[in-house]
């Protein structure tokens, strides 16, 4: 047999043009100069897709390539992120970049109450093509619905009117309101119970087993309860790390936003505390975007406290949110600050065992920690003096609708509604009488006027159905109809479902489309509630039933 000899030159082929998007060196130098000698890390991706839109208005297909190759990552990996948050206009090359200017109209329930179909049409109307103007989910601020956001300039009881003076004066940075500064909070007392902690003079178990004597519980939702997280992570492995959710995306919730407005070092020096406490080393702030005055704030204070540290300090990276509501789930948002998208992980294991980076991690609600520096200095026995009907501590009620007196209103925990109502928020306003409220947000269900003496705390509403949550209450009346808000919530959940899982995603979907007829098909959408409660992976799926169910249970009467 003859043997064949191949030339390897022969078996060679010319090189083609490389396959997918090319950098464009013009973008790679515009990313270069945004990225400046920042660290090119991967969990940074989001931190630097927002200096392209902030710079930019938007973020182009060149913009996504030259940043791929700058971070070393993949051009999918860096578009499946962009394209996720809400708050990043991708543009490919065929598109047209939207209007350098857009205002943000919030339509979650108080705003809806408030008016705000009528003022996006106004808006529409006015403002003409140079402005995009945007329907958005809740912003945070509903004790003064309706809001529309100029830029980042949050517009308060906003009307047709202000917003176009804003438009028109070019009033797009959002102010920082009058705080508790770094030198104020030292002057009364600041920092020294940190100082205490890292000098020896207290110990980590003398604080754990106040905050577990203190009774209180986590305040994003969950109510885990705060002292015994902090010992089940400190029983884990080093390193540790810590993770503070200050997403704040439920629609009715303000709190955090109120706290951080008025006394930002009480949270640090709680969140240093906790740290110090657990033994964490590197802690990661986690900023909903909408808070750009929050931002502002804290940016300066956490230079202020590094600057003029009062004792040796952790690292602390403060990161911003994009925009997804799915993010205030613990696990979604430890994706977001590696820079991924926000999608909620399956567990086990929990976060407390392989949370940020795989590590343990302490993962606490902003206000949860807020309250560390009071309950240690003053006692447990201080919290857990305050409270009705035998529940003890207190609660910070983000309350909006049909009241005289809006806000966060800090009560004993077990009131009922209508001693808030009456005791803290003036009264129902004129012409409108007490018919229902959400007592914990867009997920915590609906419970009519005649469930308002029920208390209300953590646990005492699971049996009608409901929770408190991050106890965010919206107060609605006759002239509101309880189906038109349960809508207005499952619409919500419909565009912030994260798309993970069958049962939300699709779930939420067709829930829309049923409680938008006339007629409910009762029979559908129950057995839809049951599948959303059962199989969906985290939350939002299995909470966003709880409305439509209470207007089933206890508003009857609007679906005849």
């Amino acid at each position: 047999m003859s043997e064949q000899i191949i030339k390897l030159d022969k078996l060679k082929q010319k090189r083609g043009k490389p396959k997918g998007r090319v950098v464009d060196p013009a973008a790679k130098t515009e990313i270069l100069a945004l990225l400046k000698d920042e660290s090119r890390a991967p969990d940074l991706l989001i931190e630097h897709l927002h200096k392209i839109q902030d710079h930019y208005g938007h973020i182009s297909a060149k913009h996504i390539t030259a940043l791929a190759a700058e971070m070393k990552l993949s051009q999918t990996e860096v578009y499946e992120v962009a394209t996720f948050y809400h708050h990043f206009d991708v543009i490919k090359e065929n598109q047209t970049p939207p209007p350098p200017l857009t205002v943000r109209v919030c339509e979650s329930l108080t705003c809806e109450m408030a008016g705000a179909h009528g003022l996006v049409d106004a808006l529409k109307k006015g403002l003409g093509d140079g402005v995009r103007v945007q329907p958005v989910p809740c912003v945070g601020r509903c004790d003064t619905a309706p809001i529309a956001v100029v830029g980042q300039n949050p517009i308060d009881h906003a009307t047709a009117e202000n917003v176009q003076q804003a438009v028109s004066t070019k009033a797009i940075t959002a102010e920082v309101t009058n705080y508790v500064s770094y030198d104020a909070y030292k002057a009364g007392g600041g920092y020294q119970l940190y100082q205490e902690c890292m000098s020896g003079k207290r110990t980590a178990e003398d604080l754990i087993k106040i905050m577990e004597n203190s009774g209180l519980r986590g305040l994003g939702g969950a109510g885990f309860p705060v002292g015994r997280k902090w010992r089940i992570v400190s029983s884990q492995p080093s390193p540790r790390l810590m993770a503070v959710n200050i997403d704040e995306g439920e629609p009715g919730t303000f709190k955090d936003r109120y706290y951080l407005e008025l006394d930002p070092h009480r949270f640090l020096e709680g969140m240093l505390i906790a740290a110090w406490a657990v033994g964490i080393s590197k802690i990661w702030i986690y900023l909903r975007d909408e808070y750009a005055g929050c931002r502002k704030i804290l940016t300066k204070e956490i230079f202020n406290l590094q600057k003029n540290r009062p004792a040796a300090l952790p690292e602390i990276h403060l990161r911003r949110g994009a925009g997804a509501y799915i993010c205030g789930e613990e696990s979604a948002m430890i994706e977001s600050i590696e820079g991924k998208r926000g999608m909620p992980r399956l567990r086990p294991p929990f976060v407390a065992q392989v949370g940020l980076f795989g590590r343990p991690t302490l993962e606490h609600n902003m206000e949860s920690v807020y309250w560390v520096r009071d309950i240690v200095e003053k006692g447990a026995e201080w919290f857990t003096a305050h409270g009705r009907r035998e529940r003890k501590g207190l609660r910070s009620f983000s309350v909006s609708g049909r009241v005289n007196k809006p806000g966060v209103h800090l009560a004993p925990a077990g009131i009922s509604m209508r001693e808030l109502i009456d005791e803290y928020c003036g009264g129902m306003q004129a012409g409108h009488e007490f018919y229902g409220y959400f007592p914990g947000g867009a997920s915590g269900g609906i419970l009519p006027a005649s469930l308002g003496d029920v208390p209300m705390d953590f646990d005492t509403l699971n049996q009608y159905g409901c929770f408190i949550g991050s106890a965010a209450v919206v107060v609605f009346s006759q002239h509101d109809k309880a189906r038109d808000l349960a809508l207005n919530a499952m619409k919500f959940f419909e565009d912030e479902s994260c798309g993970q899982c069958t049962p939300c995603r699709v779930g939420t979907a067709k829930a829309v489309k049923l409680m938008a007829q006339k007629t409910w098909d009762k029979p559908l959408l129950d057995e839809l509630s049951v599948a959303m409660m059962d199989a969906s992976i985290c939350g939002l799926g299995q909470a966003a039933p709880n409305p439509l169910n209470c207007v089933i249970k206890y508003f009857a009467d609007e679906l005849k």
